[in-house]
């Protein structure tokens, strides 16, 4: 074990020493002085907070915050910029999770509605004159040969039309 691991599971150690997953930061503790200096300086601030006691209030103090509670209450009740205000400062933000939520999937809902309509009518494309010119040529030599095969097929009739009859 590394005095990183050990100092880091000190405080373990002392809310509980015989516990099994301790074992290995005690072996350690007994072979390192930093960590046994560690452990001494947390065993005296454990045993300092355990004999402070918090002090006792005033006696003054429940009059003076009665005193306060009815002034808040008299004052005028604070607008709705004042209080979002007030919220955005003094609170954890929990209770926009569920707006932050709602806009979240409208965004979606509205991005892949957009993304949707996007794929099923795909946008106009641009050819080039060239394509164009190609195309073109690709059209006529298609009505040549058609015009073709039908001046093939009528020239067998032709033919058997020219001969004498005997």
């Amino acid at each position: 074990m590394i005095c990183r691991d050990s100092k880091s599971a000190l405080p373990d150690l002392l809310l509980d020493p015989t516990a099994p997953t301790n074992s290995a930061v005690r072996a350690h503790v007994d072979s390192c002085a930093e960590c046994r200096r560690e452990l001494a300086t947390l065993e005296a601030t454990f045993a300092l907070l355990d004999e402070w006691k918090a002090p006792e209030p005033s006696p003054y103090f429940d009059q003076k915050l009665a005193v306060r509670l009815r002034e808040e209450q008299a004052n005028a009740p604070a607008g709705w910029l004042e209080r979002m205000r007030a919220r955005l400062l003094f609170n954890t933000g929990r209770q926009f999770r569920p707006a932050f939520a709602a806009a979240l999937a409208v965004a979606l809902l509205v991005g892949g509605g957009t993304i949707a309509n996007l794929s099923q009518h795909p946008a106009h494309r641009e050819t080039s004159a060239t394509i164009t010119d190609l195309q073109v040529f690709d059209k006529n030599d298609q009505a040549l040969q058609t015009m073709d095969q039908l001046l093939q097929d009528e020239s067998p009739s032709d033919d058997n039309a020219a001969q004498p009859t005997t």
